[in-house]
């Protein structure tokens, strides 16, 4: 079975985003739990929840399966203590609001040194894991480190730094990753080529575990492998193309996982990318 969606918007309420992903083809999905843009978390109102949990049975979403996105704010590895507060406090309020939700897995970027160096940025890593997990470890949420472009001062572009946060966290059991297929493709993972998707997966398994790989974010690339642009494209319209990602989904260990567009457009340009997606499985014998 695919399990295939879209990033989706939350701006008709909470309640509307099972129906709207059901309407272009997915049955999964990725949100925000307030504006990505502002510090200010606004939990959910208890009708707001309500609606949302009778939509995700009425449409035979698994709650498993859905993600929430942190803020793009969000910098656990700044320099500067103040953005590290501000980053703790939203994230420990979007975990609330995740678990209120019943959804169990929450996206965050690990964050940028900036300029600071790559020991300094995990280490603030870590002291801000520990500082949210003791405030929301009651919750069942795993809060899942998403792979960044290897561009700036990011920190996450390897599987090999992904594995020192994971690892050397005391609230290990309770983090995963989720893949970037764009992300990873601007860090040299050719997942074009067999060869290379196998590398990604035996990197995962040496420095992580493949067990805690939990979601993919499904996005082609407006550019070449290791140009570190971060700039997503629809699916089969980019660099790695349709035949690329025929080789990436090739690998069951990737192909039942539930898949995320975060590709240009709106919900016409993802019932598309969702069609193209649907076409690979089927040319795959997987649907």
């Amino acid at each position: 079975m695919i399990k295939i969606g879209a990033h989706m918007k939350i701006s008709k309420g909470f309640k509307k985003v099972p129906p709207d992903t059901a309407n272009i083809g997915g049955n999964t999905f990725q949100i925000f739990t307030s504006s990505p843009r502002v510090w200010k978390v606004n939990p959910p109102k208890e009708s707001d929840v309500e609606g949302f949990k009778n939509a995700m049975n009425e449409f035979n979403i698994n709650f498993e399966d859905v993600l929430v996105h942190s803020s793009y704010l969000i910098n656990l590895a700044s320099p500067k203590d103040d953005i590290r507060e501000k980053s703790i406090n939203a994230m420990i309020e979007e975990i609330k609001a995740t678990d209120q939700l019943g959804i169990h897995h929450y996206n965050f970027h690990p964050g940028s040194h900036l300029g600071e160096g790559e020991e300094f940025g995990i280490s603030k890593i870590l002291e801000g894991l520990d500082t949210i997990f003791k405030e929301v470890q009651n919750t069942k949420v795993t809060i899942l480190l998403e792979n960044v472009a290897q561009k700036g001062s990011n920190i996450g572009y390897s599987m090999e730094q992904l594995g020192r946060i994971i690892n050397n966290s005391p609230w290990k059991e309770r983090l995963g990753i989720t893949y970037d297929t764009c992300h990873g493709f601007d860090s040299n993972y050719d997942i074009r080529k067999k060869e290379e998707v196998q590398r990604l997966l035996d990197e995962i398994d040496k420095y992580i575990g493949l067990n805690k790989l939990k979601m993919i974010h499904l996005n082609d690339s407006k550019y070449d492998v290791g140009a570190a642009k971060d700039r997503h494209e629809f699916i089969g319209k980019g660099y790695i193309g349709k035949e690329g990602f025929k080789t990436f989904l090739s690998f069951d260990e990737i192909s039942k996982l539930p898949l995320i567009l975060e590709t240009p457009g709106d919900d016409p340009e993802h019932s598309q990318d969702i069609k193209v997606v649907k076409e690979i499985f089927k040319e795959l014998g997987k649907l």
